[in-house]
């Protein structure tokens, strides 16, 4: 296990390569949606890890990675990567604005000294991952952005959706991943195909670990009327090669969405991965992997 401090939070990182003699491979990101973590990540880096460095990292908040700055450290740390942020923005002062989750991303890499790799994003992080293309293009060769898209602003299922999300993230006692089977109703809404058990009870885990008030936090940034206003312009604006990948039987972000970012803008490629929900890297890896590889080579 590693870690390193960003923007004063600890963050746990792990690589997984194959290392060859006096080979240098490109370095390749991943970044996990919502309530997860890297660990969903990882089968899907261990197959690309022939040709890549691959560095999963566990985002402000989730999973393994703290949710606020050490107390030691608060002091000390401020935003130092160009953002849209002021750079005398104590860390104090942190939000879970999407932004700030992208400033967190360049000051990873420039802390492992990376100046350019590679992205795969899935989900919350794929928004993450546009926010931090349109900020740092010259830091990314080609991307891939996992069930993303736009959204239009409907108040009434916006206010819905905080209230229903705010009781799920308060009311998450840790025995709930003791009850048989709970993990299959758990991930239920999320998969069009079964996965390993392991993944799912995985995944079960992290949600019920996340820090509560990144948990909330990020529900109202990523669900909220300036999204739906900001994402058309970060996906129209891109100018990295861009692989957008949607599950066909995507509920949390159904495929017409991605199909309508991707139609904003000619860097970006669509593909719809037949009979999969919000997982297809791990409802059917042999399509994901086919067509990542496809876009990468």
């Amino acid at each position: 296990m590693s870690s390193i401090n960003v923007r004063g939070v600890e963050h746990y990182y792990e690589w997984i390569r194959k290392s060859s003699a006096g080979e240098v491979k490109p370095v390749m990101v991943f970044i996990h949606g919502w309530a997860g973590s890297a660990r969903y990540w990882k089968s899907t880096a261990d197959a690309l890890s022939d040709q890549f460095d691959c560095l999963l990292y566990d985002l402000r908040g989730f999973g393994r990675s703290r949710g606020r700055p050490t107390l030691a450290k608060a002091s000390e740390s401020f935003v130092t990567s160009r953002s849209l942020l002021s750079e005398s923005v104590a860390l104090t002062e942190l939000t879970y604005e999407l932004e700030e989750y992208a400033v967190d991303l360049a000051t990873l890499l420039d802390g492992l000294q990376f100046q350019r790799v590679y992205i795969n994003a899935h989900s919350m992080g794929a928004s993450v991952a546009t926010l931090f293309l349109n900020r740092y293009p010259h830091r990314v060769e080609r991307v891939i952005l996992t069930c993303s898209g736009i959204f239009e602003y409907d108040e009434k299922a916006f206010s819905a959706f905080h209230k229903f999300g705010g009781y799920v993230v308060k009311f998450r006692p840790k025995w709930l991943g003791k009850i048989p089977l709970v993990d299959r109703m758990f991930m239920a809404r999320f998969l069009h195909r079964p996965i390993a058990a392991a993944e799912r009870l995985a995944f079960l885990e992290d949600f019920l670990q996340a820090d509560y008030d990144a948990a909330l936090g990020t529900i109202f940034t990523s669900v909220s009327k300036t999204a739906s206003e900001m994402m058309p312009q970060e996906f129209a604006h891109l100018t990295v090669p861009t692989l957008l990948v949607a599950g066909e039987y995507d509920k949390i972000i159904p495929a017409s969405m991605g199909r309508q970012a991707a139609a904003l803008n000619e860097k970006i490629e669509f593909v719809v991965i037949p009979n999969t929900g919000h997982f297809p890297m791990l409802e059917d890896a042999a399509t994901y992997l086919t067509r990542v590889r496809e876009f990468l080579y």
